[in-house]
């Protein structure tokens, strides 16, 4: 297959060390970055450049040095409510990731909300950070997880989430693009269906944010979350929007130093307000810097140009894999391409598939991707997930392309044809 389209962010590899290290040029494909993306330059010399410059915890300290590092932090928590256009600064929380940001929702946002007799709504192809936490809350309170059936990896519809609600839904849940097969889902229109029952909605943003422009008004999403490392920043990093009005009601996810104003031994606890009051403890202060330094570097290439790299990645990959004997594309990613596409190779284990490319020195996810009970759905063991960011390229398909022809049955297609262990 030729390709004869332009790369509209020609030179932005330039921008990635890690691509460029002897040890992995020119062998190196990297092609899962639906589970972590590269760093580029700007976002190392930002972690390096405040343990140098300004290495103080914040808000504790009288003296310049923990003014300068606490204005960076504040100042980090503005850029990311400016990116995702929320009203205030104090709408965003910093996390651990979506995973943390979810379970924290669910020990103090639902768990106020939710009770015997309740349910929450999810959507049948979440990974297990958008369902577990609901489901443990459900079997904790004595409610009912209620699933929302996907068909064959298209988008969940509102009416077929508006015909799992009920009288006692006091959640949903949803993720805004599966992880798995990179389905755009309609968010907005899933947040006014469950808004129209006066039920508040979580969205799973951790996909999204990498590829799509997100405007959380515009959405209308009551909190939404998303990791920092999945969009060129720094691992252990995240973000938890809430609207102003439903955090401040909050109680504390954890509790410690910075979330308090005073303690006697006692007497009631007073607590800040948020988003201290939900970010207990000393934060990781430089991956919060060189998460909105992320950000802003992605803004900087220009969205639209970052869509049509997606786009064009994702078209070609799915035509050129679907001239393979027996491969095939799950689902259906060119039809809202968000830099997900994932195969089967008929007959084959996903883990020999995964092994084989690997050993030409591509590295694609291979298994359930933390989504077992969607797998199940798709009557699927797994698959392989060849996922793509800025710095991707279609000679890396190209290759992909090229092993694929040559793949053979191993030990896993062979011995443990059935077996899933991620």
């Amino acid at each position: 297959m030729t390709d004869t389209a332009a790369h509209p962010l020609e030179s932005v590899r330039d921008e990635f060390p890690f691509l460029d290290h002897a040890e992995h040029r020119p062998q190196l494909a990297y092609l899962d970055n639906a589970a972590t993306t590269q760093k580029p330059r700007c976002v190392l010399d930002s972690l390096v450049d405040q343990y140098v410059t300004a290495n103080s915890n914040i808000g504790r300290g009288f003296y310049e040095l923990s003014r300068r590092a606490t204005d960076r932090y504040e100042q980090a928590r503005a850029t990311v409510r400016r990116v995702l256009n929320a009203a205030h600064d104090e709408e965003i929380v910093f996390t651990r990731g979506t995973t943390d940001a979810t379970n924290l929702l669910a020990e103090t946002f639902a768990a106020r909300i939710v009770g015997p007799g309740d349910d929450i709504v999810v959507s049948g192809m979440e990974h297990n950070s958008n369902l577990l936490p609901w489901r443990r809350l459900c079997e904790r309170q004595g409610a009912t997880l209620r699933v929302v059936p996907t068909a064959a990896g298209r988008p969940v519809q509102p009416d077929a989430l508006a015909a799992e609600l009920s009288p006692r839904t006091r959640l949903v849940a949803v993720t805004h693009v599966s992880n798995v097969l990179g389905t755009v889902n309609p968010v907005r229109d899933l947040v006014r269906v469950a808004h129209q029952r006066g039920v508040p909605v979580v969205v799973d943003g951790a996909q999204a944010v990498p590829h799509l422009p997100v405007d959380v008004r515009e959405i209308g999403a009551d909190f939404y979350c998303f990791s920092g490392h999945k969009v060129y920043g720094p691992m252990g990093s995240g973000v938890l929007y809430g609207r102003r009005d439903l955090l401040a009601d909050l109680p504390p996810y954890q509790v410690g130093g910075g979330t308090v104003k005073g303690v006697s031994h006692d007497a009631p606890v007073s607590y800040v307000p948020v988003p201290a009051r939900l970010e207990a403890g000393t934060p990781d202060i430089p991956a919060a810097v060189a998460l909105a330094t992320a950000l802003t570097w992605l803004e900087g290439l220009d969205r639209e140009a970052v869509r049509a790299h997606d786009a064009h990645l994702v078209r070609y990959a799915v035509q050129a894999l679907g001239d393979i004997e027996r491969v095939r594309v799950v689902g259906d990613p060119a039809a809202d391409p968000a830099g997900i596409v994932s195969i089967a190779v008929d007959g084959l284990h996903p883990y020999d598939v995964g092994g084989h490319l690997d050993r030409h020195g591509i590295a694609v996810r291979s298994g359930v991707h933390c989504a077992s009970t969607f797998l199940d759905d798709l009557g699927l063991v797994g698959t392989v997930r060849i996922s793509f960011a800025v710095y991707s390229t279609v000679a890396e398909i190209d290759r992909v392309v090229a092993v694929l022809r040559t793949v053979r049955a191993g030990e896993w297609t062979t011995h443990y044809p059935g077996v899933r262990f991620r």
